[in-house]
């Protein structure tokens, strides 16, 4: 076994020990086939509001521009399916499965900088970082380079084993590691269940989103009003969505998370529709203490509902 292969087989061992369930490695450098991409997406405007995903473009497209010699980067799937589906039958207003319990960003981090911590007590001394939804990563191309999975019509990374209700993060670091063999092949044939589903055409082409149409962007990084146009057409969901993965067959395969701390409280599962519509700072604060859902704001909630439920 080269010191790489060696290398490889540690991070995998120590992937699975910290609960992710999926492990894939790739050489970093720059992402050649997705420059022209990005390029043409983002001036369709594509991106809305979100003015962000125009910035750091080269950043974006290199991770060696992200952390100095970086030659490796591990991609890392952790499963979010709940055990139960909300909303219960208090109400219909609707929430994407990964914000029922606590922000995924504090869950998935806290285990990057332990897996950082146990690389360099096995290996020795490593540069490097994790992210996880929160820089210029483009993480579902790495995780196909990878071998994770293959980029589905809805442009989310899809594994055979388990769909796509799980987060993505990496560690991008400056350790030779055998890299994994890329997914080229795309599963999804000729199925179109996502696209026929989204209410708001939101998916524009194969594996492209015109993001300022999809309801996740509307309830969560748009800050205006929503658009009349998509009066009826949100379906209940007012913090993200999950329609293109509800209706994925791939997501037949999915299992419930093994994650305490992705499990909704009992005041959340508690809320009835006239919660949702009379919903005070002091309840928001409470229900929503450590979830995702505080992005919005407590006026950004009650817009979205305000939105779903007025005539």
């Amino acid at each position: 076994m080269t010191p790489a292969e060696k290398n490889a087989s540690i991070i995998k061992t120590t992937a699975k020990r910290l609960g992710f369930d999926f492990c894939g490695i790739a050489k970093a450098g720059f992402l050649e086939e997705e420059a022209p991409k990005l390029e043409e997406w983002l001036n369709r405007n594509y991106n809305g509001e979100m003015g962000y995903l125009a910035n750091h473009f080269d950043k974006r497209l290199d991770p060696t521009k992200l952390v100095e010699g970086a030659k490796t980067v591990v991609s890392l799937v952790y499963n979010y399916y709940p055990e139960e589906k909300l909303p219960s039958g208090n109400s219909d207003i609707k929430l994407a499965k990964y914000a029922y319990g606590e922000d995924y960003h504090f869950v998935i981090r806290d285990k990057l900088n332990e897996f950082l911590e146990i690389l360099r007590a096995e290996i020795g001394e490593i540069d490097g970082r994790g992210f996880v939804d929160s820089a210029p990563v483009m993480e579902r191309q790495w995780a196909q380079k990878a071998g994770l999975g293959w980029l589905g019509k809805n442009s989310l990374l899809l594994n055979k084993q388990q769909g796509s209700f799980f987060f993505l993060s990496e560690l991008i670091i400056d350790l030779e590691v055998a890299p994994d063999t890329p997914l080229t092949k795309d599963y999804c044939g000729t199925c179109t269940a996502c696209i026929d589903a989204c209410p708001t055409d939101a998916i524009v082409d194969n594996g492209v989103i015109d993001g300022s149409r999809c309801i996740s962007y509307l309830t969560i990084e748009l800050k205006d009003a929503i658009p009349t146009e998509f009066k009826g057409q949100m379906e209940n969901w007012a913090f993200g969505c999950d329609i293109c993965q509800d209706v994925c067959p791939w997501n037949r395969f999915s299992k419930p998370h093994q994650e305490p701390r992705f499990s909704p409280n009992e005041e959340l599962k508690e809320l009835s529709k006239t919660d949702w519509r009379e919903i005070t700072e002091e309840t928001f604060r409470k229900v929503f203490k450590k979830s995702a859902v505080k992005r919005t704001k407590l006026a950004g909630l009650k817009r979205n509902v305000d939105f779903l439920t007025s005539n």
